[in-house]
């Protein structure tokens, strides 16, 4: 059995332990809320975007900027967001197995695809395991501005325009509440119809100058942009969540083992008092 000093000991360090984890608990539910704030305040731009879409890429049935025409995919894109720091529970790893498990279903050269991280778990996790990564970014703040992923999100675009890739995924994991989060998958190049005409259309009378062609160039590769952009807002929020609810799992078994900490430790001080007593007892009787 541990000593009195010994199981002191750990008491005081998991109370230290429990102190860390409720404040990064609270800190996570601060930053979560101005995540969702930052998800709502998107929405409104996203849905003029896509009434812009409707009414432009709607109209011109045959299009033919990239952006909207499929082609055959020879190369795949993925774009993987995932958390710089750790702490998150099965945050990042569920996203990496469910791109792991889709490249080993779907290709059988390092050639046939091309990796685009956010996040330093994810960089770290797929260099480990020898994969090549086109481009990363990491040190993404926990509030992304737009600018701050704007670079990475059009290095994405530039690789589908100039065919380096025939299509763009990205892997995910989509907030659904504060304690569910999910391993999501997004195609985002080629826009499917979905996305070019998900909007309220009221824009439909409007007229445009100059073509909508020349409209579409412009407007499309901004509207992606915004898509990867509205995207990371979601799975900031997820992270932020995965990660209060796993502090919050922590704090709640520290104070388990704080309790059964202070049971063993309140047995063994009555033991030692029983033991003391007997001595003390045996003792005297000698004497006698």
């Amino acid at each position: 059995m541990a000593s009195l000093k010994e199981i002191d000991g750990r008491i005081k360090s998991t109370k230290k332990m429990k102190q860390i984890t409720k404040a990064m608990n609270m800190v996570s539910s601060s930053k979560l809320r101005r995540a969702e704030k930052n998800t709502k305040q998107f929405e409104p731009y996203m849905e003029k975007m896509q009434d812009a879409i409707t009414a432009i890429a709607g109209a011109s049935k045959h299009s033919s900027h990239p952006m909207l025409r499929p082609r055959q995919v020879q190369r795949s894109g993925y774009l993987v967001i995932t958390s710089d720091k750790g702490l998150a529970g099965a945050y990042s790893s569920n996203v990496l197995k469910r791109l792991i498990n889709d490249i080993s279903e779907k290709h059988s050269s390092s050639d046939e695809y091309s990796i685009i991280v956010l996040g330093q778990s994810g960089v770290d996790f797929l260099k480990n395991r020898g994969y090549e990564i086109e481009n990363s970014l990491v040190d993404v703040p926990d509030q992304p501005s737009f600018k701050s992923i704007q670079a990475i999100a059009k290095h994405a675009i530039d690789l589908f325009s100039e065919e380096h890739i025939d299509e763009l995924k990205i892997y995910y994991s989509h907030y659904v509440s504060v304690l569910e989060n999910k391993p999501t998958t997004k195609q985002v190049l080629p826009l499917s119809r979905e996305d070019s005409s998900q909007g309220q259309g009221q824009m439909s009378s409007y007229e445009f100058e100059p073509d909508k062609e020349s409209i579409l160039s412009v407007i499309l590769p901004q509207y992606v942009e915004s898509l990867i952009y509205g995207t990371i807002l979601d799975a900031k929020a997820s992270e932020h969540a995965a990660r209060m609810t796993a502090m919050k799992n922590a704090s709640d078994n520290a104070t388990e083992l704080i309790d059964d900490l202070s049971l063993q430790y309140n047995r063994a001080r009555q033991a030692e008092i029983t033991q003391q007593i007997t001595e003390i007892v045996g003792g005297s009787a000698a004497l006698e």
